[in-house]
């Protein structure tokens, strides 16, 4: 490489990194640095908005400072008329810092009810699908601490179990293809990274449903702010969750151990046998193993409802059991023996 090549190159180096001489900038880079392995390969989910915008800016020191490869990606809904020409603004935005995104299209027809939440899968299934095709094992995600709070009192008001509730974690794995979802901002409040985006970018997206009381989760976000008042602040929120995922992880435990002990796989057949001590188990650890054993053989997205699993396990209990469906596999009684087996199309 010619001398004048590797001065400009250093010289665009230095315009990126020199935002991290910002302490608070630095501070926030630390500990998004402790969730990335450098030596892998990642997507980032790029939207506009400020928590995603400071996303791309530290994936973007991370290949500069170690030629960790990051690809972006940007989806656009086309659920509002100026969707597509945020888009475009946002990807001219990141070209600023030499971040190259691709913007991911939702085509088809639109939801007219329950938008947000369709809205969400889409996005994960586009997403996880471009991770796939390009072999891409991890995918960034710009979730910070109050995302974290939201989502607790959502899934409380869904009557979730202890999974659901703590279903946002810093590592988890996705329901779309396999890809591991990593949250390396989960930790970080969303003002912090406003105040990162306008320093490095001095712009970001603000999404017009953030304030439309119609969408349940900006209710809860102003209920968060009202209980706050009444003492329940967000440092016994994050407590709370905390303890909920040390019990979880206990649950998680347990039930590996449940399928290790009393089930057998036999792969060329792709059938589980499921023996009677694999019922015996207390309620929760029965009902985790049977769903993820549901999940595995049948090959969905997600576990079937909790209430059908449910419904299954306490006939298989109760000995009423013979034969049935469920999230696309066979469960049928033979003896004191249960098969899961694929359902035949």
């Amino acid at each position: 490489m010619k001398k004048k090549s590797l001065s400009v190159k250093k010289k665009h180096h230095s315009s990126i990194l020199k935002h991290l001489n910002n302490k608070d900038i630095l501070k926030v880079f630390k500990e998004f640095k402790k969730a990335i392995d450098v030596k892998s390969k990642y997507a980032a989910a790029i939207s506009g908005g400020s928590d995603s915008l400071a996303l791309a800016y530290f994936c973007k020191c991370i290949s500069t400072i170690y030629n960790t490869k990051i690809q972006y990606y940007l989806i656009d809904h086309k659920l509002r008329k100026e969707s597509t020409k945020e888009a475009n603004k946002v990807l001219q935005i990141l070209k600023k810092l030499k971040i190259n995104c691709k913007i991911l299209t939702w085509k088809g027809k639109k939801p007219k009810s329950n938008i947000q939440s369709i809205a969400r899968n889409k996005r994960y299934a586009l997403l996880t699908n471009e991770c796939k095709k390009s072999k891409i094992p991890f995918l960034l995600l710009g979730h910070h601490i109050d995302d974290l709070y939201e989502n607790f009192l959502l899934r409380i008001l869904r009557g979730s179990g202890l999974k659901g509730l703590i279903s946002m974690d810093k590592i988890s794995e996705s329901n779309f293809n396999n890809i591991k979802i990593i949250r390396p901002l989960i930790d970080i409040k969303k003002s912090e990274l406003k105040k990162i985006s306008k320093k490095v970018f001095n712009f970001f997206v603000e999404d017009p449903s953030n304030v439309d009381e119609s969408f349940k989760r900006i209710r809860i976000r102003k209920l968060i702010n009202v209980l706050e008042l009444e003492g329940l602040d967000k440092n016994k929120l994050k407590l709370t969750i905390k303890n909920l995922k040390d019990s979880n992880n206990a649950i998680k435990f347990y039930t590996k151990n449940n399928i290790d002990k009393n089930s057998i796989f036999f792969k060329e057949k792709n059938t589980f046998f499921l023996n009677k001590s694999f019922f015996n188990q207390p309620n929760e650890i029965t009902f985790r193993s049977f769903g993820e054993i549901i999940k595995k053989i049948g090959k969905k997205y997600y576990l079937p409802r909790g209430k059908s699993i449910s419904a299954i396990v306490s006939d298989i209990k109760s000995k009423k059991l013979k034969k049935t469906t469920l999230g696309g596999c066979v469960i049928q009684k033979v003896s004191e023996t249960v098969l899961i087996f694929p359902e035949r199309s």
